[in-house]
């Protein structure tokens, strides 16, 4: 099948989306087509005109794949020729569960954006039900607050073309030799998320300053893409960690292979995401062994057990020195499976979803 796929914001967790289905289902014939991972705004509402004159875009397609950024229905206006081709838009977020940030105005332009998008496609994709039932909760509320004129039963339009299906793992995430040493007297934990603001700068801020007036012994990793403008409170981590002699590894980890081998010899993953559909850094670390200690909300609600997700800071520090303890006196805690999200167990899954209905 000649499949065009449409990643109009290149950021690394697309890119880890769609080098998987190129790689994995080397069958298709697949095309695809990005625009770099810079100016936000102008990206989100300005995508279709950049794509439609495009000439990558030409070709005689039998499905577009798209990710939820791409404006369809202003791309196939300005490009008829891809009206009646199958569509299947992919979310890897949506525009309805970002934080709060105050520009109100722009925040509405983007959900309409994206509602339009998704009633032009033929099928909408989730990465989580978390992304689903917020997306579609989202609608719902925006269709609610229109003056006039908003047809009947769009949302359910939408539900019914709508389901789940995660990104896969790369199965290179799935550590055969851990090099973590099983009984250590140093607590090694991984921080593996974009410093910005809604991986939760802040509350990574208050916990470490919890965890650094304890008497746990440990060695804070605190990787992560990095952009120009780094989070003040996220400096103040590293500092904070660097003088009291606790910061290990630090900053962007370019080599796979070696970012692979520091989740491998990690005791535990930490989040402390405001923001997140599906969860690939801290999904990948489990994979790798580590036990995770994540926030009782967003999508980890849908992929990690409930022992394993904390409801504050001071809990967070409670699971994190009762691991330690645990290590301590012998009691090594299984990390949670994930196997299912391996590409290997995901493959028919994805198969069956582009051959279509």
């Amino acid at each position: 099948m000649k499949i065009l796929l449409l990643s109009p914001y290149d950021a690394i967790s697309h890119r880890y989306w769609y080098a998987g289905l190129v790689a994995r289902l080397d069958q298709h014939d697949f095309t695809v087509v990005t625009l770099p991972a810079r100016y936000f705004s102008w990206r989100f509402r300005g995508n279709s005109l950049s794509l439609a004159f495009d000439s990558r875009l030409d070709g005689d397609w039998e499905l577009i794949v798209a990710t939820s950024m791409t404006d369809l229905s202003a791309l196939v206006g300005m490009r008829p020729a891809l009206a009646g081709i199958r569509s299947l838009l992919y979310f890897h977020e949506n525009q309805f569960a970002y934080p709060e940030q105050g520009d109100t105005q722009h925040q509405v332009e983007r959900q309409m954006t994206s509602l339009y998008a998704a009633l032009s496609a033929d099928q909408l994709v989730f990465n989580s039900l978390f992304n689903q039932s917020t997306f579609l909760t989202g609608v719902q509320q925006l269709l609610a607050r229109l003056p006039d004129h908003v047809p009947a039963g769009l949302a359910d339009k939408l539900r019914l073309k709508a389901k789940v299906l995660p990104v896969p793992l790369w199965s290179d995430s799935f550590v055969q030799a851990p090099t973590r040493d099983p009984i250590t007297s140093r607590l090694s934990i991984v921080w593996n998320h974009r410093w910005e603001y809604d991986k939760g700068v802040v509350e990574l801020l208050d916990l470490v300053t919890l965890l650094l007036a304890s008497d746990l012994n440990f060695e804070f990793h605190l990787i992560g893409q990095a952009f120009r403008h780094i989070p003040p409170p996220l400096v103040r981590v590293q500092t904070l960690l660097r003088d009291a002699g606790r910061l290990g590894t630090s900053g962007y980890i370019a080599s796979r292979e070696d970012y692979i081998a520091l989740l491998g010899s990690a005791h535990v993953v930490l989040s402390t995401a405001i923001h997140e559909f599906q969860g690939i850094a801290v999904l990948e670390a489990i994979a790798a062994g580590c036990l995770p200690v994540v926030p009782d909300a967003l999508a980890y609600q849908d992929f990690i057990p409930a022992a394993w997700r904390y409801a504050d800071q001071a809990e967070a520090l409670d699971m994190l020195l009762g691991i330690a303890a645990a290590r301590s006196g012998g009691q090594l805690s299984v990390a949670p499976d994930v196997t299912y999200l391996d590409w290997s167990q995901q493959r028919k899954a994805w198969e069956t979803l582009l051959a279509g209905p």
